[in-house]
C-alpha cells in the first residue's frame, strides 16, 4: 500500500516550512501566513528535459572564448522601458514586473509585445486571467496591429511548454505567474511551492533557449510581490509599477537588474490609447507649480542615472493638541522628524509644537538624502511665510550638526536645472568645483543649513 505523502505548512511570505501549524512565522515574523501543503517525495528526474522542453547540452567554455554581448540587446520599441532595463532586452533574461491591480502592467507589456512583433519577432502572450477575446478588445483600444503576436489562455505549465516547443517564440509573456501551476505539485496555484516551481522552470527555459521571459506578479497589501522573496532572487530583473489612481503618470522602477543600473526609472502617462512615454519628467512634475507661494521649493534628485526636478511642498501651522501632527507624502516621515530637530537646535526655528505637513508634488517618492536641504528650505519658507525665488533650485544632505554634505552626480543635477531655465542653484560647497562655467546659472555653495537659509531668504 502506497504511503500517503506527509503534509507540511509553508509560509506564503518567505517560504519557511514547518511540520506543524504556527500562528507566527519564526523566520519573517508574519502572522497567519502558514498554509498546509503536500510534501513532495524526491523523484529522479530526466536530466535531458526541463518542465516540458528539451534542454540543450552544455559544456565548460573558456572565458576568453566567449563572444562579447554588448550589442546583443533587443530594443523593445518603448524608449522608457528600454531605459529601465539598461538599454534594451537581454536575450535569455527573466524579468518580473509587479504593481497594483489596474496600474497598467498588462497594458505596457501588450504594447511591448506589439513593438517586438512589428520588428519580426514572434511573441507568445500566456494569459491565465483573461481570455483571448478580452485581450483582443484591449488591443483594439490601444491600436495594436501585431501580426506575430500569439495569445494562449492557459494556466497548465506543461501545456504552455508544449506550445512553446512547437512554435519556438522570440519572447514569452506570462500574465500572471500566480495563476500558472504545474501538475507535479499537489498545491493550489499561487502557493509558494507552485510559484517557486513555475518560476524555476521559466528560468531554465530562458537560459537554455535564450528567450526573454516576462512574468507579471501580483502585489500584496504591503506593496511587495505576492509569493516568497525567493521569487525575486530567481529572476534577473525586478520592475515595480508605481502610480496613484489620482494621477495620470506611472513610474516603472528597477529594484534589481543584473544587466543594468538598479533604481532606474521610466515615466509614462496613462491616456485613452494606453501608456505614453514621458521624455522630460522634470517638466511634467513642475508644470503646475505655484509661483510666489511660501512653502514651495524645487529640488534636484536622482532616479537611477536620470536627474529629476521635483517640487517639495511644506505646510507649518500651529497645533491645537498636545501632540503635533507630522505627515509626509512621498518622503520618509522619520526623516522629517530628524530635520525638524536640526532646525530647532541649529537654526533656532521653534517647530516642535507645530503641525508639519510635507508633500512631494506629483506623487513621486523620494528616498535619497540629497533631498534633505529641499525639505528644510520648504519647511522654513512656510514657517517664516516667505516664498523662495521660483527660479532657484536646491539640493544637499543635512547632517545632525547642521552641516550640508555633498551629493552624488552634482554636475548632472545642475545641468538639468540649467536646461529647465533655473537661474540659481543652492548646493553643498564640496560639489561646486567645476560648475562655474554653467551659462545662465549661478551656483552657490553652502556648508551649513544656516548659510543656505540666509542665501534663500
Amino acid at each position: 500500500m502506497a504511503k500517503a505523502p506527509a503534509t507540511i505548512y509553508v509560509c506564503q511570505n518567505c517560504g519557511y516550512q514547518s511540520r506543524k501549524w504556527l500562528g507566527k512565522c519564526p523566520d519573517c515574523g508574519e502572522w497567519n501566513s502558514l498554509v498546509e501543503e503536500r510534501a513532495r517525495a524526491s523523484a529522479k528526474k530526466d536530466s535531458t528535459r526541463g518542465g516540458g522542453f528539451r534542454l540543450r547540452e552544455v559544456h565548460p567554455v573558456a572565458y576568453g572564448e566567449i563572444e562579447s554581448q554588448n550589442d546583443s540587446r533587443i530594443p523593445s520599441g518603448v524608449a522608457e522601458f528600454d531605459r529601465v532595463l539598461g538599454g534594451g532586452i537581454v536575450p535569455g533574461s527573466l524579468i518580473l514586473i509587479g504593481g497594483d491591480p489596474g496600474v497598467g502592467k498588462s497594458t505596457l507589456l501588450l504594447d511591448v509585445a506589439d513593438k517586438l512583433s512589428a520588428s519580426g519577432e514572434s511573441v507568445l502572450y500566456v494569459s491565465g486571467e483573461e481570455s483571448e477575446r478580452q485581450i483582443k478588445l484591449r488591443g483594439e483600444r490601444l491600436g495594436v496591429h501585431a501580426q506575430n503576436l500569439f495569445l494562449l489562455p492557459e494556466t497548465n505549465l506543461e501545456n504552455i511548454f508544449g506550445e512553446i516547443e512547437k512554435m519556438n517564440p522570440g519572447a514569452v509573456i506570462v500574465d500572471s505567474i500566480q495563476t500558472v501551476f504545474s501538475e507535479k505539485i499537489e498545491s493550489a496555484p499561487g502557493s509558494v511551492s507552485q510559484v517557486r516551481e513555475v518560476a524555476g522552470q521559466f528560468l531554465l527555459l530562458a537560459k537554455n533557449r535564450t528567450i526573454p521571459v516576462f512574468l507579471i506578479g501580483h502585489v500584496t497589501k504591503e506593496g511587495s510581490i505576492a509569493g516568497p522573496k525567493a521569487l525575486e532572487h530567481i529572476v534577473d530583473t525586478v520592475l515595480y509599477f508605481e502610480g496613484e489612481r489620482h494621477h495620470n503618470h506611472r513610474i516603472v522602477r528597477a529594484t534589481k537588474n543584473r544587466f543594468g543600473a538598479a533604481n532606474e526609472v521610466g515615466v509614462f502617462e496613462m491616456t485613452n490609447t494606453g501608456l505614453v512615454a514621458v521624455a522630460n519628467p522634470s517638466e511634467m512634475f513642475l508644470q503646475e507649480r505655484p509661483i510666489g507661494v511660501a512653502g514651495s521649493v524645487v529640488t534636484a534628485c536622482m532616479e537611477g542615472t536620470r536627474p529629476v526636478l521635483v517640487e517639495i511642498q511644506a505646510l507649518v501651522s500651529g497645533s491645537k493638541y498636545n501632540y503635533p501632527v507630522r505627515t509626509a507624502q512621498g518622503f520618509n516621515a522619520s526623516r522629517i522628524a530628524l530635520l525638524l530637530a536640526v532646525l530647532e537646535k541649529r537654526v533656532g526655528l521653534h517647530l516642535l509644537g507645530d503641525d508639519v505637513f510635507v508633500n512631494i508634488a506629483g506623487g513621486l517618492e523620494i528616498d535619497e538624502p540629497a533631498a534633505d536641504l529641499g525639505v528644510v528650505a520648504a519647511i522654513a519658507s512656510s514657517f517664516k511665510e516667505r516664498p523662495i525665488d521660483a527660479h532657484t533650485a536646491v539640493f544637499g544632505e543635512v547632517g545632525l550638526t547642521g552641516e550640508v554634505r555633498g551629493a552624488l552626480q552634482a554636475q548632472v543635477r545642475a545641468r538639468e536645472a540649467q536646461a529647465l531655465g533655473f537661474k540659481k542653484i543652492v548646493m553643498p560647497a564640496s560639489n561646486t568645483a567645476g560648475l562655474e562655467r554653467l551659462l545662465g546659472l549661478r551656483v552657490v555653495g553652502v556648508r551649513s543649513v544656516e548659510e543656505a537659509l540666509d542665501e534663500l531668504f
